[in-house]
């Protein structure tokens, strides 16, 4: 098939998927007032800042986070929002046995669960693979087991509130970009095993939704520390990611894409243009303020953090 009859395929895509899209559900922020809300990665960039949008709508929220200070500092904000009830909880998604305690705590602390946000990520480089497979290993602990772990610990509370599950992330986890190899594999990782997992429970009539967000280069602090002056496009609104995510968990959709643009149309170039993808996304680093830098070292993942 030529460039020319790809793009034009590619092109019907984009013009069904928003015929799609802009026939779905309304949101209203009420669908969350009273609402059970555990969001972790939770003490500052999206998970920050979903905390206050839930706050705004009246949910009861938990939070939970490496930094027990930061964390103290969003639930004040979020009482003073109007949120119903807001906790948290410090720790390290890196230990299995917290990421169980956190869901425990969610049911001693609001009676029960309606809406699990997994967001926390750990710490990693932004820079060509030193081929530290240990680093990778690590990585996933954080990046996705914790996930699956939180996941099942919370089922039985959201089958019996018909709740929702909502992941956040990235659009590294559906295409492989350079600079980002570890990252990455995590994010794929996620794909594969929440829409499994979504088959599954259509097949055994669960009723309970799993919104995987795929989102683009926002501009939490972490992100415009790391890759600040090699990306050339310009990172989208934390505050206005967040809130979609929200709307996409609460209306059950499968996935979120923010920023649309940034991410659903590299995923359709993907599928018919791989090569005219690829070109387009070297024309977006600026490789060679990349290699001034020295290359990072692995961090060691105890030190995680929340999603900034």
């Amino acid at each position: 098939m030529s460039l020319l009859k790809k793009f034009l395929v590619a092109f019907a895509g984009i013009l069904l998927a928003f015929y799609f899209y802009s026939g779905r559900d309304v949101f209203e922020p009420a669908m969350l007032k009273g609402k059970r809300v555990l969001v972790t990665g939770a003490s500052s960039g999206i998970g920050e800042q979903m905390a206050y949008h839930l706050a705004n709508m009246g949910s009861h929220i938990l939070i939970t986070a490496r930094t027990e200070e930061k964390l103290k500092k969003v639930v004040t904000k979020c009482l003073q929002l109007g949120a119903a009830s807001a906790y948290y909880i410090p720790g390290s998604m890196d230990n299995m046995t917290f990421a169980k305690q956190v869901v425990k705590e969610a049911e001693h602390l609001l009676g029960g669960l309606d809406m699990l946000i997994l967001n926390h990520i750990g710490y990693t480089y932004f820079n060509y693979f030193n081929g530290d497979v240990d680093h990778v290993r690590d990585l996933l602990e954080i990046n996705f087991l914790s996930y699956a772990t939180m996941t099942v610990a919370a089922l039985p509370m959201l089958k019996e509130s018909n709740g929702n599950i909502v992941v956040v992330s990235s659009i590294a986890g559906k295409i492989g970009l350079p600079f980002a190899v570890s990252y990455s594999t995590t994010k794929f990782a996620l794909d594969g095993f929440f829409s499994s997992l979504r088959i599954e429970f259509n097949l055994l009539k669960t009723n309970v939704s799993i919104t995987l967000c795929v989102i683009s280069y926002i501009d939490t602090d972490t992100a415009l520390n790391t890759v600040a002056g090699v990306i050339r496009q310009p990172p989208a609104p934390k505050e206005e990611c967040a809130l979609e995510i929200i709307k996409g968990g609460a209306l059950r959709q499968r996935e979120v894409y923010y920023q649309y643009q940034a991410t659903k149309i590299p995923l359709l170039l993907r599928d018919w243009a791989p090569t005219f993808l690829e070109y387009l996304l070297l024309q977006s680093y600026d490789i060679g303020k990349l290699k001034k830098k020295e290359l990072l070292p692995t961090i060691p993942l105890k030190e995680t953090r929340s999603r900034k």
